[in-house]
């Protein structure tokens, strides 16, 4: 019967040129995601991170603080990218409706890459306003400027998150520190 211990095990079994090979290439992947936005690059680095200590076992250098740092980071990221428009909205004189139409339009943006990362928020932020807060077009366009302006930021911590979360593995993995 074919189960999880027999996997780690043959898994363990994989050569250190191969297990750093197969890391390399998703912390790469990983990288590119984390600048766009197709990939999701904070999940692949997590199981680059993953992958390399099953394939290495105990000698990959990896402890369990590790994963949950990783997973914290990975959390942390999403959650920015996810808000950083409807904040963006607020920042700029938006109400609450405007802040809701950005993550909605963050959502809805998704799924219509690449051009919908910065749409749907700006879209969203402009429709809630004008339709539910009743505000000007003038006011309704700043606060769709804004969920642009902090979307854009959200993608630098994106970025700047999936450069520590590197950094943190090649800490622990080489126990530097």
């Amino acid at each position: 019967m074919w189960d999880l211990f027999h996997a780690t095990a043959l898994l363990e079994g994989v050569g250190t040129g191969a297990a750093w090979l197969v890391t390399g290439c998703l912390l790469l992947a990983g990288a590119v995601g984390c600048i766009l936005p197709v990939l999701p690059g904070h999940l692949i680095l997590l199981l680059a991170a993953i992958s390399h200590r099953l394939m290495l076992g105990a000698e990959s250098g990896l402890n369990g603080w590790s994963f949950v740092v990783l997973i914290l980071l990975m959390a942390i990221s999403q959650t920015f990218e996810l808000l950083s428009g409807a904040a963006g909205a607020k920042w700029f004189g938006g109400t609450r409706w405007g802040a809701l139409g950005a993550l909605v339009g963050s959502v809805v943006g998704l799924f219509f890459l690449p051009f919908g990362l910065l749409l749907g928020p700006l879209v969203g932020a402009f429709a809630c306003e004008l339709a539910f807060a009743k505000k000007a077009s003038r006011a309704a366009a700043a606060s769709g400027v804004g969920s642009v302006v902090g979307t854009v930021a959200g993608l630098v911590i994106k970025g700047v998150v999936g450069v520590l979360m590197i950094g943190w593995f090649f800490l622990d993995v080489f126990a530097i520190g």
